[in-house]
């Protein structure tokens, strides 16, 4: 439902409890036939002008905040929204089904697709079951087959990506983690179908990378993507993880900062105060992106479409001979 929110962060406090008098007050009215009408309407005329002041003019930091918030929609609500059909596929066929990557066989509008994608949890006991989206190397591999299967079949791949990173566990390293994510940055910049990468939350590190190459890479409004967490870098550079938000200024994180290096093609708007706020226009914006990101990209014949894949990658980054 849009608007219900049940977390709030430090910087948004005042335009939320302005809210919650508002809804009290067309509570108290219609329960009691007292017109507030004027009142209400100066409030919300105020809430307007408090929100266009603090969510116009967030700080990196906060942007990372936002793309953190519990209420934020993941994979699986997008999928719920923009999809007319969809089917889970589970495993990789070597280890296990990883909870943290989801994916299956989709249909958006007309488009018959493979969809991957990070999956957080809304809570505690989901966040464990997902693993706070952390993907382990069966995550990767299991990415990979779905993948694979959308090549046999000559279907495009839309990718989400929201995770922290990659799961940092002893487990995982022994499975082959670093090997999981090389092969799969390796055989998805070859792949002869259009693919879609959507940075929905939090794209940190390799963990986000290993479904993230793509044809085109679009982020949400909210979104942040690096090769690591504010708080990591901090604690690199200045051994001090509080210092995080001096971090994501210095390390240009946020959307606009990546449309500018042309690490991304389009940035996608989301409601204001983010797309947790209204999950169905957040859902119709990146579904509109997709569907006409895919229409182009399904025109062009394969070594187009590798051809320009590749010239992207190796565009990126400055670099001195």
């Amino acid at each position: 439902m849009a608007g219900e929110i049940k977390i709030s962060l430090d910087f948004e406090k005042p335009v939320l409890e302005l809210e919650r008098k508002i809804n009290e007050m067309k509570e108290y009215a219609l329960s009691t036939g007292v017109d507030l009408g004027d009142d209400i309407l100066r409030l919300e005329k105020k809430a307007d002008q408090l929100r266009q002041e603090i969510y116009s003019n967030m700080t990196r930091w906060q942007r990372v905040q936002l793309a953190r918030h519990q209420d934020r929609p993941y994979t699986l609500d997008y999928i719920e929204r923009i999809c007319s059909y969809f089917e889970e596929l589970h495993g990789d066929r070597c280890f296990a089904d990883d909870k943290a990557i989801v994916g299956g066989l989709a249909i958006i509008d007309d488009i018959s697709c493979v969809i991957i994608g990070h999956q957080k949890g809304g809570d505690t006991k989901s966040n464990l079951y997902r693993n706070f989206g952390m993907a382990n190397p069966e995550g990767y591999r299991k990415a990979r087959r779905l993948m694979q299967l959308a090549v046999r079949y000559n279907k495009p791949i839309v990718s989400f990506l929201d995770t922290p990173g990659a799961f940092p566990g002893i487990g995982a390293e022994e499975r082959g983690q670093a090997e999981a994510i090389a092969r799969n940055l390796f055989e998805m910049a070859r792949y002869p179908v259009p693919i879609i990468i959507i940075v929905i939350g939090e794209g940190a590190s390799g963990g986000a990378l290993g479904i993230g190459v793509g044809d085109k890479i679009l982020m949400m409004e909210n979104a942040w993507y690096s090769v690591i967490s504010p708080e990591g870098c901090a604690a690199i550079l200045w051994k001090d993880a509080a210092k995080a938000n001096e971090a994501a200024e210095a390390m240009k994180v946020v959307a606009e900062d990546l449309l500018e290096l042309k690490i991304i093609d389009k940035i996608i708007p989301e409601p204001k105060g983010g797309a947790h706020r209204n999950p169905d226009e957040s859902a119709e914006n990146v579904k509109s992106e997709i569907v006409s990101n895919l229409k182009e990209l399904m025109q062009l014949p394969v070594d187009k479409l590798l051809e320009m894949r590749i010239e992207k990658f190796s565009k990126m980054g400055s670099w001195v001979e």
